[in-house]
């Protein structure tokens, strides 16, 4: 790693407004791993999030003559209050341009800090360019949230205090997005301690920097999932990338539910609230764990940030146990016969059920959704009980369909003709149920609908909607002309099993 970077990390100027935050040992979570584990928590910055050690580094080195030009940034999150933050500190001009679809509560909490907000387009991607636009015609200085070398800078501070702090350090998880974070972190380390592991962790449905490593260059994902908004990044930073190919050990994946327990770990250990990219590296240090089998290493896991809707917590606690492998979501059809529930209880013998909807469908069988304490070590087993007692069993755990939609609307099934099922994900705003009805026009009849807010910026509805065959790409088109991103389930299994 050349020497201009380390002496940029070491002569950042972050501590005018960010602080060394603590690192502290996750007792539950190292007596469960049999690792001492460490948690460094970032979350206790001021704006609740790293990103402030990047956006002030920044905004610092610019002259009186850009802080007076003011700067602008394209965030929705916790970027954006690190550099509206930065702008009331410095006295700078700040303008943030957030997607239309960014809830009203982030909106006010960037405009608390001073700053002017612009809603612009439906996702990053478009507010980044109209910001980029603007910076070219208006004058202002442009602060990107990750491929700046000065802000890789400022967020490589976090890991001077890691060194500075812990003595025996065997492996590092950081959260990955664009990339700044890792970037930096991993360029002080290596210098400093070269035999330290430094471990990238990224949700399965957004890997871009794994992507990028596995291919040797820089790739675009055709899309990215939702769930961990913090780190929903479609392309790897140029310098992020370039650094971390000399630099990062390795990247790991982890699921949505995997991620909620994590959440549920950090809680339980500090009594802190991550939000989900806040617990990404300690989801990926406890899969490492699985994979690594051993004992009484030194393991740290950044909490990156902490700022939650705490609407979402009814959601992430659903899927925290299914996390943990602790639960599994299974359909489960038998005789409709007075006595067949307690039979089925009888033979699960001393597991818990935590979960059991059902809604008479016929009179032969019933088809019950229900969720069962069980050790993922010991699914195949009890999948292999209920089948010998004749039960006809289908393991809906990893059935996203199943775990976001079909667990709350279990009820009389219904041959709906020519219906077909799709999963939206909607921006959570006024308006944007009026503007799917508006699209899809009066042609083609809506049979169901199902909707539940998670708390995120985007919701996630089911639709059936009725069409001939003849008519389905003309569907397919007009669904796409709405501009929410969908996909069609009408395969999927759970929809025979409940619905029809």
């Amino acid at each position: 790693m050349p020497n201009s970077m380390i002496r940029k990390i070491l002569q950042s100027k972050v501590y005018d407004v960010a602080v060394e935050t603590p690192i502290s040992k996750a007792r539950h979570m190292s007596s469960r791993l049999k690792h001492s584990v460490y948690l460094k928590r970032e979350d206790l910055q001021p704006i609740y999030s790293f990103k402030i050690r990047g956006a002030y580094n920044k905004m610092s080195r610019l002259t009186a003559a850009q802080l007076a030009a003011g700067v602008i940034a394209a965030s929705a999150g916790n970027h954006a209050q690190g550099v509206a933050y930065s702008a009331q500190k410095l006295g700078a001009n700040a303008i943030i341009v957030m997607p239309k679809t960014t809830p009203s509560i982030k909106v006010k909490s960037v405009q608390s800090f001073g700053a002017k907000t612009v809603l612009h387009g439906g996702n990053y991607n478009e507010a980044c360019d109209y910001a980029m636009q603007l910076a070219s015609d208006k004058g202002y200085t442009f602060v990107h949230p990750y491929d700046d070398l000065e802000v890789i800078a400022g967020q490589g501070t976090v890991g001077m205090e890691i060194l500075r702090q812990l003595q025996h350090i065997d492996a590092i998880f950081i959260p990955v997005g664009g990339g700044g974070l890792i970037a930096g972190v991993a360029a002080y380390v290596k210098y400093v301690r070269p035999e330290i592991k430094i471990i990238g962790v990224e949700p399965h449905d957004a890997a871009c920097l794994k992507a990028a490593l596995d291919a040797n260059e820089r790739v675009i994902l055709d899309e990215v999932g939702i769930f961990v908004d913090g780190v929903a990044v479609k392309q790897a930073g140029v310098e992020p990338f370039r650094i971390a190919q000399t630099t990062v050990d390795d990247v790991i994946t982890v699921s949505t539910d995997e991620v909620c327990a994590a959440i549920q770990d950090v809680f339980e250990d500090t009594r802190a609230l991550a939000e989900p990219a806040g617990a990404l590296a300690l989801a990926g240090l406890k899969r490492w764990c699985t994979s690594h089998p051993g004992e009484g290493l030194h393991l740290v896991a950044i909490v990156s940030g902490s700022n939650i809707n705490f609407n979402r917590l009814q959601h992430i606690s659903e899927r925290a146990e299914l996390g943990e492998g602790k639960e599994a979501l299974l359909a489960v059809t038998i005789p409709e016969i007075p006595g067949s529930f307690k039979t089925f209880c009888k033979t699960l013998g001393t597991r818990g059920i935590t979960e059991f909807n059902y809604r008479f469908s016929g009179p032969e069988n019933a088809v019950v959704f229900v969720g069962i304490e069980t050790p993922e070590t010991e699914r195949a087993d009890l999948l292999a009980t209920l089948r010998d007692h004749q039960f006809t069993v289908d393991d809906l755990s990893n059935n996203e369909v199943a775990k976001v939609h079909i667990r709350h609307m279990v009820g009389g099934r219904k041959q709906v003709e020519n219906e077909k099922l799709f999963h939206f994900e909607f921006p959570e705003r006024p308006g944007a149920l009026m503007n799917f009805l508006t699209k899809v026009g009066t042609r083609w009849n809506i049979s169901l609908f199902h909707y539940r807010n998670h708390g995120a910026d985007y919701g996630r509805v089911l639709t059936g909607i009725q069409v001939p065959d003849t008519e389905y790409e003309d569907l397919i088109a007009r669904l796409h002309s709405i501009g929410y991103p969908f996909r069609d389930e009408t395969a999927n299994p759970v929809v025979s099993l409940f619905l029809k």
